[in-house]
C-alpha cells in the first residue's frame, strides 16, 4: 500500500494554516533590475527617469536650478530602461510587460501612442545605425510575444546551440503595424540572460552584454570523480573507456576526521583544459566547450544588422557599459566571481585550507578595444588584502561594491562610476585606469544619501550627474564640479516600509561585509540567482543534526556534514513558506528548542552567520537588522511563466506531461512526482512544501520549486552515462556551464528524468513530457499578468483579440485589468470592476461599458492602454496611486 504520510502531512499543514499566502498587498515587489533608468533629451531641456515600483515615467525640467516635476504616465510593469528617440518621441522598457511604450511627449500630456511587444523580460535599450534611427532592445529568448515561441513548440528550450540572448532591432521611425510591432531582425546570440547595451561614438557599431554571463567553470558530477579522495589514481568511468584524473581534492574530512559524502568538483577553463585547483585537467570527462561570450558586437548600420565579433572573460555579472569618446574603447562594469575556490569560514594556513570569506567577488572594469580585440581588466578594490579576511575602516571606505552605471566626461578623461552596493559614486580618471596607476581612494568617491545609486546620467553642459537611488526611489543631482550632492528629492514610491527598510542590508557592502567589497546581492543578483555553483561547506565546523521530515523509499542521512560540495545560487524570489533552505535544507529551525524545521522565517535567521563566514564581517547582524533583511527577502516575487500559454492552458504535451505528473506512480514505481512536489496556488505551494528527499544519490536535499526551471537551459553537454551515451563526442559549444539538480550536473531535464529513481513505460515519450510541464510550471503569478496592449483609432482590429483575452483572464481572476490613456484631451485611468463595466479615476464620472469604452479609445485622437496587473495592485495603479481615498482624477498634480 502507497506510504501516504506527506499527503496527510500537507493536509495537516494546510488544516492549520502554515503556509503563507501570497501578500495580499497592493504592492509586489519583483526587484528588477534598472540597466538604463535615466535618459535626457536631446535638447537637453527634459530628464525622464523610470520609476520602476511605481510603474511610471517622470518627466523633469531641468531648465533651472535644480529638476522640477512636470509630468508623469503609467507605463508599464517594472519600467527598466529608458531612451529619447529625439524631442518628441520617449521609448520605455517595460522589464515585467515584456513591452516597450512608446511615449510622446510632444503635447501637454505625454501619451503611450504604441506598444511593441517583445521577448521574455526586455532589459535595455539604445538607438543607433542609420542616423540613430534603429532601436536595439535586449530580451531573453523566449516568452509569448517571442516568434521562435508558438503554443506547440515553446521557446525552443531543447534545441542545443540556439542563442539564449535576443535583440529585438526596430525601425525608430516606422516600427510597424502589426499587433506588437514589426522588428527589422531579432538577433539571437550565443548567451543567456540578456543585459546591458552601449552604442560606439559613430552610432555605427552596438555592444550588447550578457548580464549574468557565467566564467567558464563547470560541474564535474560525483559519478564521473573516482573513489577515494586524493589517494585515487585516475580510473575508467562506467566502462567505456573515460578516464577520470583522479578523486576530490583534499580535504575530503572534517576537523573531526569524518569523511564528506560524495560530491562533484567544480573546475575552470584556462585555454588549456578544465582544471581543477590541483591543476588536474578533466577535459576527458568534460564533453562540450564554453566559450563564454561575454559581449557581442552588433553592425547597426548594416541594411540587416548582424553579429561582428564576440568577446569572452569579461565578467561574471556585467550590469552596464559604455564606450568611452575619447580613444573609442568600450567599459564593462562587472563583477567576477571565485567560485573555483572552496569553502567558506576562516584560512587555515598550517593546513592549507582554501576559503572564499570576504573574496566572493571582485568588482571591476572590463576594457575592450574593438581595433585590437585586446581585453584588460581592472580590478576596482586592488586595495583589498584578501588575506586579511577582518579588513580595517580604511580598507572599507575605500571600496567599491557592484559597479552598476558608468558615464564618461566628453573628453573622455572622467570616468563616472555608481557604485550600487556602495551609496557612492566614483570619478576615475581613465589614464590611470588604463596604466595600471589606478589606486584607490575615498577622495575621489562622492557620498550619495538615500543609497544604492542604481543609474547615473552625466549633463556636460551644466556639469551635472543625476543619480537614481534604488533604496529610498530618489532623484539625486551631483555637482561635478564641487564634486557633492546640491539636490535630491523623492520620487512617489508605492513600496511598504517593510521592503525599503530591510533593501540595504541585502545590497550594502558597507553595511554587511569587512570590506566593502561583496553583499548578499553579489551571488543573488537582484534577489534571484547567478546561474553558477559555489562549493560553500566549511571543513572547520561539526556535523549537526538533520530535523528535517525526509520522505522516501530510502530512510537516509539524519546528519548534515560541513563539507557539503557544490550547490547551485538559489532564488530568494518566492521563498515564502518554503520552509528549511538551501539545497540541503541546512538552513532550517528544527533544531532550536521548540523550533520548527517547516518555519521560513526563522530559517532565514540561521543566515546571519554568513556574514560572518562569507561576508569577513567582524560580527552578526543585529537582530533587528537581520528581521529587516528577512521581511525584504520573503517578498521578492517571481515573475509570470513565460513559456505558459497567455491563457493559462497548457499544449498537448504539456498537459499530457501533468497527466504523468500528477497520476502516474514514476517515482519508484511507487508514487508520483506531485507526490514530492504538489501544486496550490491558493497556499502558495508551488512545488515544494519544505520537506527533503534522498531518493536521487542517496543523499538528502530539499524538495525544490520547478518555477524556475524554463531559466536553466543552456547545458547539453556531458560525459556518458549509463543511461545517456554519447558515444564519446564532444558535445560542441554550450552557453551554460550547469543544468539541473543541485549542482547543475544533470544537463538537460531528460538526463535528470532518465535517472534510476524515475520509472516509465514508455521512457523517451513521457520524459519529454514531463519536461515539457515542467518549463511550464505553475508560478505564483499567471501568464498574462504584465501583458498590455494600446487601443488607437488605426489598430482598433489588430488589437480587439488580445483586450479580449485580458478581459476573460481577469473574470477568470487571473489577474486586474486597468487602462490607462488619453480621452477626449484629458489624462484618464480605468479598472475593470465586474467584467463589464470599467470604473474611472474621476469620483463624479459614473462607469462606462466596455463597448464604450472601446469606442471612446478608437475614435480621433484618443488611446487607451491596457494592462494586466496583479490582483489587488488594480485600484492603487489606475485610480488611487497613494491609497489616500482621494482618486487620481480629483488630485492629480498633473491632470488636465
Amino acid at each position: 500500500m502507497r506510504n501516504r504520510w506527506i499527503a496527510n502531512l500537507i493536509l495537516v499543514l494546510l488544516s492549520i494554516g502554515f503556509f503563507s499566502k501570497s501578500f495580499a498587498e497592493s504592492y509586489l515587489n519583483f526587484e528588477s533590475h534598472q540597466f538604463r533608468p535615466l535618459a535626457i533629451s536631446p535638447s537637453g531641456e527634459r530628464l525622464y527617469v523610470t520609476n520602476t515600483p511605481d510603474s511610471r515615467l517622470e518627466i523633469f525640467d531641468i531648465t533651472g536650478k535644480h529638476p522640477v516635476l512636470i509630468n508623469n504616465l503609467f507605463v508599464g510593469l517594472e519600467p527598466t530602461a529608458v531612451a529619447a528617440k529625439d524631442n518628441n518621441e520617449i521609448w520605455v522598457v517595460n522589464h515585467l510587460s515584456d513591452s516597450i511604450s512608446i511615449v510622446d511627449v510632444s503635447t501637454n500630456i505625454p501619451r503611450i501612442k504604441q506598444t511593441l511587444l517583445v521577448g521574455d523580460e526586455p532589459r535595455d535599450i539604445v538607438f543607433a545605425g542609420k542616423n540613430d534611427r534603429r532601436a536595439f532592445i535586449t530580451t531573453a529568448h523566449r516568452g509569448q510575444n517571442s516568434p521562435y515561441q508558438s503554443k506547440q513548440n515553446p521557446g525552443e528550450l531543447t534545441t542545443p546551440g540556439v542563442g539564449r540572448t535576443d535583440v529585438w532591432v526596430f525601425n525608430a521611425n516606422n516600427p510597424g503595424h502589426s499587433l506588437g510591432g514589426d522588428p527589422i531582425k531579432i538577433l539571437s546570440l550565443f548567451g543567456d540572460s540578456p543585459g546591458p547595451l552601449a552604442v560606439s561614438t559613430d552610432g555605427k557599431k552596438v555592444y550588447v552584454g550578457v548580464f549574468k554571463s557565467g566564467n567558464q567553470t563547470t560541474i564535474v558530477g560525483r559519478v564521473l570523480i573516482c573513489d577515494g579522495g586524493i589517494k585515487a589514481e585516475p580510473c575508467e568511468i562506467f566502462k567505456d573507456e573515460v578516464i577520470s584524473p583522479g578523486g576530490l581534492p583534499p580535504p575530503n574530512e572534517n576537523f573531526e576526521g569524518k569523511p564528506m559524502p560524495a560530491a562533484g568538483l567544480i573546475v575552470k577553463w584556462d585555454g588549456q583544459g578544465w582544471k581543477d585547483e590541483l591543476n588536474r585537467d578533466w577535459s576527458n570527462v568534460i564533453r562540450f566547450n564554453l566559450p563564454d561570450y561575454d559581449v557581442f558586437e552588433i553592425d547597426a548600420d548594416a541594411s540587416i544588422p548582424y553579429q561582428l565579433n564576440a568577446y569572452s572573460s569579461i565578467g561574471t555579472i556585467l550590469y552596464g557599459m559604455a564606450v568611452n569618446p575619447k580613444n573609442k574603447k568600450l567599459y564593462v562594469a562587472n563583477t567576477d566571481a571565485k567560485n573555483e575556490i572552496r569553502f567558506e569560514g576562516p584560512r587555515d594556513s598550517k593546513s592549507k585550507i582554501s576559503s572564499v570569506m570576504g573574496h566572493l567577488h571582485e568588482s571591476r572594469i572590463t576594457i575592450v578595444n574593438p581595433s585590437n580585440n585586446q581585453i584588460t581588466s581592472k580590478h576596482l578594490n586592488r586595495h583589498i588584502d584578501y588575506l586579511q579576511t577582518k579588513a580595517s575602516n580604511e580598507t572599507l571606505e575605500q571600496s567599491l561594491s557592484m559597479p552598476v552605471s558608468l558615464q564618461f566626461s566628453n573628453d573622455g578623461k572622467k570616468l563616472y562610476l555608481a557604485a550600487k552596493g556602495s551609496d557612492k559614486i566614483a570619478i576615475l580618471d581613465t589614464q590611470r585606469l588604463e596604466n595600471n596607476q589606478f589606486q584607490p581612494s575615498k577622495n575621489d568617491h562622492i557620498e550619495i544619501p538615500g543609497g544604492g545609486p542604481a543609474g547615473i546620467l552625466l549633463d556636460n553642459n551644466r556639469n551635472k550627474l543625476y543619480v537614481l537611488n534604488r533604496f529610498d526611489n530618489s532623484l539625486a543631482v551631483v555637482d561635478t564640479i564641487e564634486k557633492r550632492v546640491v539636490h535630491r528629492q523623492s520620487l512617489f514610491n508605492p513600496e511598504p516600509d517593510i521592503i525599503s527598510q530591510g533593501r540595504p542590508f541585502f545590497y550594502n557592502a558597507n553595511l554587511t561585509s569587512s570590506n566593502g567589497e561583496s553583499s548578499c546581492a553579489s551571488c543573488h543578483v537582484a534577489g534571484d540567482k547567478d546561474e553558477i555553483a559555489w562549493d560553500l561547506g566549511d571543513p572547520n565546523e561539526s556535523i549537526i543534526r538533520n530535523p528535517n521530515q525526509v520522505v522516501g523509499p530510502l530512510r537516509g542521512t539524519n546528519q548534515y556534514h560541513p563539507m557539503k560540495g557544490p550547490m547551485l545560487t538559489q532564488t530568494i524570489r518566492g521563498i515564502n513558506g518554503h520552509g528549511p533552505l538551501h539545497w540541503r535544507g541546512d538552513r532550517t529551525a528544527g533544531n532550536d528548542p521548540g523550533g520548527s524545521s517547516l518555519d521560513t522565517e526563522k530559517a532565514l535567521e540561521k543566515f546571519n552567520s554568513s556574514f560572518v563566514s562569507l561576508l569577513g564581517r567582524a560580527e552578526e547582524l543585529e537582530d533587528h537588522e537581520m528581521q529587516k533583511l528577512i521581511n525584504f527577502s520573503l517578498r521578492i516575487m517571481p515573475p509570470p511563466n513565460p513559456i505558459r500559454a497567455l491563457d493559462n492552458s497548457l499544449n498537448s504535451i504539456q498537459q499530457a506531461g501533468k497527466n504523468l505528473f500528477t497520476k502516474y506512480p514514476s517515482v519508484m514505481g511507487r508514487v508520483t512526482c506531485a507526490y514530492c512536489h504538489p501544486v496550490s496556488p491558493k497556499n502558495n505551494i508551488y512545488g515544494t512544501i519544505g520537506i527533503t528527499t534522498n531518493v536521487i544519490g542517496g543523499r538528502a536535499f530539499k524538495i525544490p520549486s520547478h518555477r524556475n526551471t524554463y531559466e536553466r537551459v543552456g547545458m547539453f553537454g556531458r560525459a556518458a552515462t549509463k543511461s545517456i551515451p554519447n558515444n564519446g563526442d564532444n558535445m560542441g559549444q554550450q552557453i551554460r556551464g550547469y543544468g539541473f539538480t543541485h549542482d547543475g550536473g544533470a544537463d538537460t531535464v531528460i538526463r535528470f528524468s532518465s535517472y534510476p529513481v524515475f520509472q516509465f513505460s514508455d521512457p523517451k515519450l513521457q520524459r519529454k513530457q514531463i519536461e515539457q510541464y515542467l518549463f511550464a510550471f505553475e508560478s505564483n503569478l499567471k501568464p498574462i499578468v504584465g501583458q498590455q496592449i494600446t487601443l488607437n483609432k488605426k489598430n482598433k482590429k489588430l488589437t480587439l483579440n488580445r483586450i479580449y483575452l485580458m478581459v476573460s483572464r481577469a473574470i477568470a481572476g487571473d489577474t486586474e485589468l486597468i487602462a490607462t490613456g488619453i480621452i477626449s484631451g484629458k489624462s484618464v485611468s480605468y479598472l475593470l470592476v465586474d467584467g463589464e463595466n470599467f470604473r474611472s479615476d474621476r469620483k463624479k464620472e459614473s462607469t462606462i461599458s466596455f463597448r464604450d469604452l472601446l469606442n471612446l479609445a478608437s475614435s480621433t485622437t484618443n488611446t487607451l492602454t491596457f494592462t494586466a496587473v496583479p490582483i489587488g495592485s488594480g485600484y492603487r495603479m489606475a485610480l488611487d496611486q497613494n491609497e489616500d481615498g482621494i482618486l487620481n482624477g480629483d488630485s492629480m498634480k498633473f491632470k488636465k
